[in-house]
């Protein structure tokens, strides 16, 4: 015997009720989903900030400009210093990364950014930090001393350089035998330009 109307009408409220409870269900987990999404970004967004050592913040009233991320070398050379011989820093040779990956600039002697808009800004070191990464190059802050081109880094003051991975002159290998070789060590680190 086919249901009566009752049945029916009691059977389409039970289904709409489900499916509510479904669509209330998968809503609360899209909200909790993007709110953990929106809570690490905010995470990860501050961290670098609470990391830094205060010697190396700019000066109050520069704004972020620009910020990439440096995968290359930094380049040595063996030189005798009159009583030893040393690797000594000729610049660094890098490639410049934007968040997503894309290239946007290079880092080489000067130590000199250009940018992919061929504005540059050289800089030179006022104070250093040890990277929390024994074997790395130190965070940097820089200076601005001069600039060419109209683009993202010509009103730059300050340099950043954070995170650093690696980029430490070897630890031997220089003497008579080498004098005059240059070696090149990887490293990254994380640029921020500042400005006014």
């Amino acid at each position: 015997m086919p249901p009566d109307s009752e049945t029916l009408a009691r059977r389409k409220t039970m289904r709409r009720t489900a499916m509510a409870a479904t669509i209330h269900r998968r809503g609360v987990a899209i909200c909790v989903v993007l709110g953990l999404i929106f809570a690490a970004a905010l995470v990860r967004a501050s961290a670098p900030e609470q990391d830094v050592p205060a010697q190396l913040k700019p000066a109050e009233g520069r704004a972020l400009v620009a910020e990439a991320h440096a995968k290359g070398f930094q380049v040595y050379a063996c030189k005798n210093d009159g009583k030893t011989y040393i690797w000594t820093l000729k610049g660094p040779d890098a490639e410049l990364f934007d968040k997503a990956g894309k290239s946007v600039g290079r880092h080489f002697a000067g130590p000199t950014w250009e940018w992919s808009d061929h504005s540059q800004v050289t800089g030179k070191m006022m104070t250093s930090a040890p990277s929390p990464s024994a074997d790395s190059i130190p965070w940097l802050l820089l200076v601005a001393t001069g600039h060419s081109g109209e683009g993202i880094l010509a009103q730059v003051t300050n340099i950043q350089r954070l995170n650093t991975k690696g980029g430490k002159a070897p630890a031997g290998g220089c003497d008579a035998g080498h004098e005059g070789q240059d070696t090149r060590v990887a490293y990254t680190a994380d640029y921020f330009f500042y400005g006014k």
